[in-house]
C-alpha cells in the first residue's frame, strides 16, 4: 500500500462530489480524501500499484489541476 499525495484547486465540497465517482471508479484507490484546509488543497490516495499520472490525468479532464507532491 502506498500514499500518494497531490496538489489540486478542488476547493469546495461540491468540488470534491465532482471528482468523487472518478476516484471511486479506480480499483486500485482503497480510500482518497481532500484537505481543503491545506493551502495546497491536497488529495491524498492511499493505493496500490497506481500511477500518480493517471490520477492527474483523471482531475484534468475533470477541469481541475493536479500535481503529485513528491
Amino acid at each position: 500500500m502506498e500514499i500518494l499525495v497531490f496538489k489540486t484547486n478542488v476547493t469546495s465540497k461540491k468540488k470534491v462530489s465532482v471528482v468523487a465517482p472518478l476516484l471511486t471508479s479506480f480499483p486500485t484507490i482503497r480510500q482518497w480524501n481532500f484537505d481543503l484546509d491545506d493551502c495546497d488543497k491536497v488529495l491524498r490516495i492511499e493505493a496500490t500499484g497506481l500511477n500518480p499520472g493517471s490520477v492527474e490525468q483523471l482531475l484534468l479532464m475533470a477541469g481541475f489541476n493536479c500535481q503529485e507532491l513528491v
